[in-house]
């Protein structure tokens, strides 16, 4: 059992160093941002507003329930990195001197990704509630972005995002079901129905060009920092 942890270890270290190791400026300066949970404002107001568009009513126990599933993935994420205590990249003696870290390295310990936890959290909820293809591809690539970052800035291991992507699927699931019930319990004669509400694909559309628009920004400002920082 011993052996087969250490080459489970010696795999994630393997991943981890090749994904680290693929850096330049230009994405020093644009990872960081993409972090960041306020870099994305734009985005989560878009999401509120089509919520409340599409559930009227409903809408503020979809919130609430939300809220929950991200507060519920960010604890339960730092009650098990306390419990496990794995080193971070950045903190592990074994590696930390091979690691590209771009501006901090986090707490000590890294199992599982709390930024993997609650974006996948959100994903599946959302999807869930939307209930739209496209825009499933797409809000499965913002969680996806984001818990690449963590990877990129050398603070997390691949198999702790990895993990974090699981329990924030479970955890966005579970909530979406935890919906489910209310509405047949509580909400009963309230429209609009779960089962029968989605996310059009003209609604998905500008959704998506509020990412994209967005997304644009960050790297335009991204790249006249770093020209600032050349000159």
């Amino acid at each position: 059992m011993i052996a087969l942890i250490q080459s489970i270890k010696q795999i994630d270290q393997s991943i981890f160093l090749f994904f680290n190791g693929m850096h330049n400026p230009f994405w020093d300066v644009v990872m960081p941002l993409f972090t960041q949970t306020a870099t994305w404002s734009i985005f989560y107001l878009t999401l509120l507003y089509f919520i409340i568009r599409k559930y009227r009513m409903k809408a503020i126990a979809a919130l609430v329930l939300l809220a929950l599933s991200i507060v519920i993935a960010d604890q339960f994420s730092v009650f098990v990195k306390e419990t496990v205590q794995r080193l971070r990249p950045t903190h592990d003696p074994d590696i930390q001197h091979l690691v590209h870290n771009v501006y901090r390295k986090g707490g000590l310990y890294g199992y599982f990704s709390s930024h993997a936890t609650n974006t996948f959290a959100v994903a599946a909820f959302t999807a869930r509630l939307f209930k739209n293809t496209r825009f499933q591809l797409l809000i499965y690539f913002w969680a996806a972005l984001v818990s690449y970052t963590r990877i990129y800035l050398g603070v997390h291991y691949p198999f702790d995002i990895l993990t974090g992507a699981l329990v924030g699927l479970l955890i966005g699931q579970l909530m979406y079901r935890l919906f489910l019930i209310i509405e047949n319990r509580f909400l009963l004669l309230k429209l609009p129905k779960l089962a029968e509400t989605s996310l059009s694909n003209q609604e998905t559309f500008s959704l998506f060009m509020v990412f994209l628009i967005f997304t644009a920004t960050v790297l335009l400002v991204a790249n006249q920092l770093l020209h600032a920082q050349l000159i």
